[in-house]
């Protein structure tokens, strides 16, 4: 089952329990799902590494978001928007932890053969690829950059 599919199983469940935050979660989801099928010059088709990155980007705009809450006093709306984030969490593969990103980057760096700083963009191009949705790309550049200059 992809990951639409699911999606669409799971609003509806939610709907039959009455569940506030999955059900906006859920249909928040599927909106920005929806606008990236329907988006100018697309194929009406999406490639898991896009919904993928789509759905980071809502979880991190909603722990933003909870934070700035938190910071003006307002925790009920802070609470709202991370139980948002935990439930669109929830459709992201599991991150990978330090170690297996080092060891993963390190293999790209031996595929590609990669021996300076010059070779980050190249290194960075396979590995955002490779873990797309599962290791933040700021964590992969500075394990990038600490294993281009050793």
């Amino acid at each position: 089952m992809g990951l639409w599919e699911k999606i669409n199983q799971d609003l509806k469940e939610a709907m039959k329990q009455k569940d506030k935050y999955r059900l906006e979660a859920l249909r928040a989801i599927k909106s920005q799902l929806l606008l990236l099928k329907t988006a100018e010059g697309a194929t009406g088709e999406i490639e898991e590494a896009e919904a993928l990155k789509v759905l980071q980007k809502m979880v991190k705009q909603r722990k933003e978001s909870a934070e700035l809450y938190k910071s003006k006093g307002r925790d009920d709306l802070a609470e709202e928007e991370l139980m948002q984030a935990k439930y669109i969490e929830e459709y992201l593969p599991k991150p990978l932890s330090e170690e297996e990103l080092t060891t993963e980057i390190k293999k790209i760096i031996d595929e590609t053969g990669a021996q300076s700083m010059k070779d980050m963009g190249r290194v960075m191009g396979i590995a955002t690829k490779r873990f797309a949705g599962r290791a933040d790309n700021r964590k992969v550049s500075e394990i990038v950059r600490k294993l281009l200059n050793q």
